[in-house]
């Protein structure tokens, strides 16, 4: 029997957690530094086989996603920092085979890059936008960890009137779709 509590699923507040069924959870706070600290800090303190990152997201409005809309991060994508690759990584590819399994479990998710931004619109390179993904990531790769990012979207980008976020519908979707994700996770652990 695999072990679940090998699994860690990292959300930036616990709005976007599923109540755990056997797997490890983590609040890592809202945005890329707060993510990075918290998450590096939990993997060296009790090593997980496997980081799977939740929660919420914005689109571009020329997307028109529906409010709800699951994404699987291709990659995880660093819009701040603006400096040669050589100096600071800027993506974090997902691996495949963890790509595979949960676009199996999760048909209807799309799959793209996913933009990291400590504000909103700060990501120009991507279509969809959050805020913890690219730390939680490279945080898991620093330590030779396999993680991957999946969003529900809850706004556009564009939209700056808060008020007219979806966010309820994006918390719902992305707890509802964490425990058939954990099940096609499993295998890898």
């Amino acid at each position: 029997m695999v072990d679940r509590g090998r699994l860690l699923v990292v959300a930036a507040t616990t709005h976007e957690l599923a109540p755990a069924d056997g797997w490890r959870t983590l609040v890592c706070g809202v945005g890329p530094v707060e993510a990075a600290v918290a998450t590096a800090s939990e993997i060296a303190r009790d090593r997980p086989a496997l980081v799977l990152h939740v929660g919420i997201a914005g689109a571009r409005r020329q997307l028109a996603l529906a409010p709800g809309t699951l994404v699987i991060g291709s990659e995880a994508r660093y819009s701040d920092l603006g400096v040669r690759a050589e100096w600071a990584p800027s993506r974090v590819m997902s691996a495949p085979r963890l790509v595979d399994a949960l676009q199996q479990a999760i048909p209807v998710a799309l799959t793209l890059p996913i933009g990291t931004s400590a504000r909103v619109g700060g990501t120009t390179d991507c279509d969809i936008e959050a805020m913890e993904g690219f730390a939680v990531l490279r945080a898991a790769a620093l330590a030779g960890v396999s993680a991957i990012e999946v969003r529900a979207i809850s706004n556009e980008i564009e939209e700056t009137d808060r008020a007219r976020w979806h966010f309820d519908v994006g918390f719902a979707a992305i707890q509802a779709a964490t425990p058939a994700m954990v099940r096609a996770l499993l295998p890898h652990l």
